[in-house]
């Protein structure tokens, strides 16, 4: 016979908790390989539950099973996405430095002219822009500046005469904080048409909420990456438009 579940405040916390870190979970493991792998261990846990609900022994010590070998296969199969996860999650701030809307189409508009002189003379460049999540540890691979971004600034760094065009450029806020620095490579499967920019680029993604543009030297095409997504051979406007998504607030309605 089956008994009514009267929940107390403190069930309905519990769940509430439980609701959360689950939420942030999902939401750090967006954009991986491991989230589909998780929806089938929510998806065993629920079934389990109903088994145990049901008083289904016989199915329940299956399912049990089951899901105790599914947990195991997760963290073996995807060490690198739970360790990227729990990276970002300790990296995170808890304020995130906004900046004002003007500024920020200030600080778009220079890097846009700046992509577009280089895209021109097909120099290749990789363009990191800092989120919430630090990005410190990369920065100190790098030679630090404290330098306001500008056009005629970003197109000299990213010269093939200048000594600090290999590696990355990271701006965080409205300043360049340093150059040539090295990046985590993507671990996923790429065309091999994109060479070690790119996996750079795609890689800061994967483990932050940074974004990344890349130029190739090769094609002078524009690709721009955030949470590990690359998109290929933007225009100019296309690039203003990602860029735009992701730096200026949206307006109260």
């Amino acid at each position: 016979m089956l008994t009514i579940f009267k929940p107390s405040i403190i069930d309905i916390l519990d769940i509430f908790l439980v609701a959360i870190l689950f939420y942030y979970f999902l939401k750090f493991l967006q954009g991986t390989r491991a989230l589909k792998m998780v929806y089938a261990l929510i998806f065993i846990f629920i079934i389990s539950y109903i088994a145990q609900l049901l008083q289904l022994k016989a199915f329940g010590l299956i399912i049990n099973s089951l899901k105790a070998v599914w947990v195991v296969i997760f963290v073996i199969l995807f060490q690198p996405e739970i360790r990227n996860v729990l990276t970002r999650f300790g990296r995170t701030k808890p304020f995130s430095f906004l900046l004002k809307s003007e500024e920020n189409k200030f600080l778009i508009e220079e890097i846009i002219r700046a992509c577009d002189e280089i895209k021109k003379r097909k120099w290749g460049s990789l363009l990191v822009l800092e989120g919430s999540v630090g990005l410190k540890e990369y920065i100190e691979s790098g030679i630090k500046l404290e330098a306001k971004v500008s056009t005629p600034l970003l197109i000299s760094i990213f010269s093939p005469t200048s000594p600090l065009h290999d590696g990355a450029c990271i701006i965080s806020g409205d300043s360049i904080v340093a150059c040539g620095v090295a990046l985590p490579l993507s671990e996923e499967n790429l065309s091999p048409y994109f060479g070690m920019r790119h996996r750079a680029g795609i890689g800061i993604t994967e483990i932050s909420d940074a974004c990344a543009i890349i130029i190739s030297e090769t094609t002078g095409k524009i690709s721009f990456a955030y949470k590990g997504q690359l998109k290929y051979d933007l225009s100019l406007p296309e690039l203003r438009n990602e860029l735009l998504n992701i730096l200026i607030k949206e307006e109260k309605k």
